[in-house]
């Protein structure tokens, strides 16, 4: 039985009941588009949504799977027999002929077959990198930790901002402003004496704080922007130690790892750089009156793309609130080392990410903006945009830093950003069809597949072949067949 058999069967029990594909989808919390790809067999069914939708109709599954089925239980039977995992069953004659006698049992049973082989070559994948001692992707990293912490406040912490403008008022700092400021800030509010020096030798430290001698080590290798950054996380860690800030920002935190607590210390005086660089009231009238334009926003606060677009995922005050957005980094290599999301978008851990997204794509345009919708396989779609930034060393882009930055928002509050503008979404059809990543991605059809997913049976065929050899072969590509002496044929 394939996907869309079973999708059309609840389809018609859908309408029978008057219900619209928002109804139901309502009830099943799942997004319309993604019922809607199901009741045309482009999604396959998993067995525990069914369950819950057939409850909600007030169908008998049973009966269900043998209306929907369609075949002479005898059909059913032989193609359930001819699968050698069924030999696991030990059917004798007699269950044999107990089955032909229930035609409802019959097709039923075939039906959850197939399904349970599904979920059979799934924890097989699981099993096999347990052994082999690799965890398998539920693993709960320090950074995970830290994103789930930033998550939690929606990465906004008000007793942070206060403090940089205190810091920023006392200093009597312009909206545009000078290291050499923010350096005289240290050595007056906190007793810091701040020092230039070239880098030693081959070492790539760039600041040396040490909290007893109150010195500050910073190399003359860093720009005007990267040395204010430096110097407002250093006031960041002063500012945390003073009054037991840092432990009642954290005191509901249940760390599963030792270094999670320091880290979160880290990002928290990196928040409060931020702040202090990028105050949020002025930040954000003109986050709006540009309309999230990044590029504008970088020359008003002469400060960097990487740090602007941190800064526009920190808007989270009720009283002026931000788009919710999602935030990351990656490299050439697909590596995210840097992720935050307010906006729904999930983040892969550990196993690569969708090479269709628009973080990955700028890479083929690092002069330009890229810009897209984004369909994920559920249809909620997202607008998204990404530029590379690059830094050289000596001359050599290799031996320097590449990354692209992306961020983005619901497809729905597109409207309010500027890059969006020249972007036409003529319905679905104008998105870009994305995943999380390969392995756990149930499209059957992508181009640019690098892995077999794992919600899917590894089927493997000699005389039929997809455009992308990773991906899997459903009921739907099997009825296609090579004419005859063609067989094997690329």
């Amino acid at each position: 039985m394939d996907s869309s058999t079973i999708g059309q069967r609840l389809r018609q029990l859908r309408l029978a009941r008057d219900l619209s594909q928002a109804d139901l989808a309502r009830q099943l919390a799942i997004s319309p588009a993604y019922l809607n790809l199901l009741e045309k067999g482009r999604r396959t069914m998993q067995f525990p949504l069914l369950l819950r939708a057939l409850e909600l109709l007030g169908a008998d599954l049973e009966q269900f799977m043998a209306e929907a089925s369609g075949a002479r239980p005898e059909d059913a039977l032989a193609h359930l027999l001819d699968d050698p995992l069924a030999d696991t069953l030990a059917l004798d004659e007699a269950d044999l002929a107990r089955m032909r006698a229930e035609p409802r049992v019959a097709t039923t049973i075939a039906a959850l077959f197939h399904l349970y082989k599904n979920a059979r070559a799934q924890l097989d994948v699981a099993l096999t990198k347990l052994e082999a001692g690799v965890l398998p992707p539920m693993g709960y990293a320090p950074g995970d930790e830290v994103t789930d912490f930033l998550e939690a406040h929606k990465n906004y912490f008000p007793e942070l901002e206060a403090a940089a403008d205190e810091v920023r008022t006392r200093a009597a700092l312009p909206r545009r402003f000078p290291a050499e400021a923010l350096a005289a800030a240290l050595g007056d509010q906190f007793g810091i004496a701040v020092t230039l020096a070239p880098p030693h030798g081959s070492s790539s430290v760039v600041r040396a704080f040490d909290p007893q001698a109150r010195t500050l080590r910073l190399s003359t290798d860093l720009s005007d922007q990267a040395l204010k950054f430096q110097l407002a996380h250093v006031i960041g860690l002063e500012v945390l130690a003073r009054g037991g800030l840092a432990e009642r920002l954290t005191a509901a935190l249940t760390p599963r790892h030792g270094e999670t607590p320091l880290l979160i210390r880290i990002h928290l005086a990196n928040y409060f750089a931020g702040a202090l660089l990028l105050p949020y009231g002025e930040f954000f009238t003109e986050v709006q009156r540009t309309r999230y334009d990044v590029a504008k926003l970088v020359a008003l606060f002469g400060s960097s793309w990487e740090a602007v677009a941190h800064r526009m995922c920190n808007l989270g005050d009720p009283r002026r609130p931000g788009l919710p957005l999602h935030f990351l980094r990656v490299d050439v290599a697909g590596n995210i080392s840097k992720r935050y999301s307010a906006s729904g978008l999930r983040f892969p851990h550990g196993h690569g990410s969708c090479p269709k997204w628009a973080v990955h794509a700028a890479f083929m345009t690092p002069a330009l903006i890229t810009k897209q919708y984004s369909q994920m396989p559920d249809g909620d779609t997202y607008f998204c945009f990404a530029r590379v930034i690059s830094q050289p060393a000596a001359g050599s882009l290799v031996r320097g830093v590449n990354y692209s930055i992306g961020l983005g928002t619901t497809a729905d509050n597109a409207r309010h950003m500027v890059y969006a503008d020249d972007v036409a979404r003529a319905g679905d059809r104008a998105a870009v069809p994305v995943g999380l990543t390969c392995r756990f991605c149930e499209r059957t059809d992508c181009s640019q597949r690098a892995a077999p997913s794992f919600k899917f049976a590894m089927t493997v065929d000699e005389n039929v072949k997809k455009d992308n050899f990773f991906s899997p072969l459903v009921e739907a590509d099997r009825s296609i067949v090579a004419p005859p002496g063609k067989k094997g044929t690329p």
